[in-house]
């Protein structure tokens, strides 16, 4: 590691509240990895007449347990816990309840205040909130790394074909540029919600294309002020091609302004998703979202356990990732010195 790299990891350490966010943060989205060993209707692993099912990973069939129907097992079933109980026996996770799983055995209507049952209550659809926030972590970190990591992709290479070419090609590539950017994403999202219902890939598709312009302007003003500097003239006079030039001796320099700029962009993406989701343009019902989870602490206002759990969630994921945000700003700031970090 070179000694200005390490000076930028100091500084990075040095600021405490931006490092412990990042720590807090990792275990969170690392914990949420393991979602279907936290919180699932299924049992981990099952020992039955003396065999060994793994239910996580596969969707067995009641023939596949002695049945005569060829349905999914029904693990809550309490026919089949019975049959597990006296034939073999089974692990299961935690928190018995997956974000889709509707509790039958709920006893009062739904939504249901916090109890031993379910730790910080159930839903209007009876699905334990717990479940749905870990889900809903999961699915929304995951969404906001892929829309940020491929819009970042697309906007970095559009911005240094524009910036280190210059002349008409930057000329036509801010035009358009301008051009997309003042397209109603809101209205084209309606417009293909009533044609086709989106899932993940569609609507991360769809984001992409709005969500790339972010970094257009910062990489075009590196590559333009990198253009006509020495080195990027020496290079040229020994015979490099563009493509290397850019890569190799422009990109690192652009890079370093456009990394700041990535932990906004994922905090961006994921409230984009949630706001979406909230205004039911996002993604199908009954997927482990946190806007629909808002939408329905809208919808049941006399159930403040959703609304508080969910703005807890929302509020504890993007201040973290402002914190972390801000301290890599300070790291790659010429202007601070490691000594000078509180």
């Amino acid at each position: 590691m070179s000694p200005l790299n390490k000076r930028r990891l100091q500084n990075f350490r040095n600021n405490r509240r931006g490092y412990y966010s990042l720590f807090a943060f990792t275990v969170l989205f690392v914990i949420s990895l393991f979602a279907e060993f936290i919180a699932n209707d299924k049992p981990i692993v099952m020992d039955y007449q003396d065999r060994l099912y793994f239910p996580v990973w596969v969707d067995y069939l009641e023939t596949d347990l002695g049945g005569d129907l060829e349905l999914s097992v029904d693990f809550r079933d309490p026919y089949i816990l019975a049959k597990i109980q006296d034939e073999g026996w089974a692990i299961w996770p935690p928190i018995r309840f997956s974000h889709d799983t509707v509790d039958w055995e709920l006893g009062q209507p739904a939504p249901a205040p916090p109890s031993a049952r379910h730790l910080l209550g159930t839903d209007a659809l009876a699905s334990d909130i717990v479940a749905k926030l870990i889900y809903g972590f999961r699915l929304s970190v995951l969404f906001g790394l892929s829309l940020t990591l491929f819009a970042s992709l697309i906007g970095v290479t559009v911005g240094a074909v524009q910036g280190y070419f210059g002349g008409k090609i930057d000329l036509v590539g801010q035009r358009i540029v301008e051009i997309w950017s003042g397209l109603p994403i809101l209205f084209v999202l309606i417009i293909l919600a009533s044609l086709m219902e989106p899932n993940v890939y569609i609507l991360l598709i769809i984001l992409i294309f709005f969500s790339w312009m972010a970094l257009v302007g910062v990489v075009r003003a590196e590559f333009l002020r990198a253009r006509n500097l020495e080195f990027v003239r020496a290079a040229r006079a020994l015979g490099t091609s563009n493509l290397v030039i850019m890569r190799r001796h422009v990109l690192p320099n652009a890079a370093v302004a456009a990394l700041t700029y990535v932990p906004f962009l994922l905090n961006g993406s994921i409230t984009t998703l949630t706001a979406l989701d909230f205004l039911n343009f996002g993604l199908p019902f009954g997927s482990p979202s946190l806007g629909h989870l808002l939408a329905q602490a809208k919808a049941n206002l006399h159930a403040p356990w959703i609304g508080i759990t969910v703005f807890l969630t929302l509020g504890t994921m993007l201040t973290l990732l402002i914190f972390v945000g801000e301290a890599v700003r300070d790291a790659f700031d010429p202007r601070k010195l490691s000594d000078n970090q509180v």
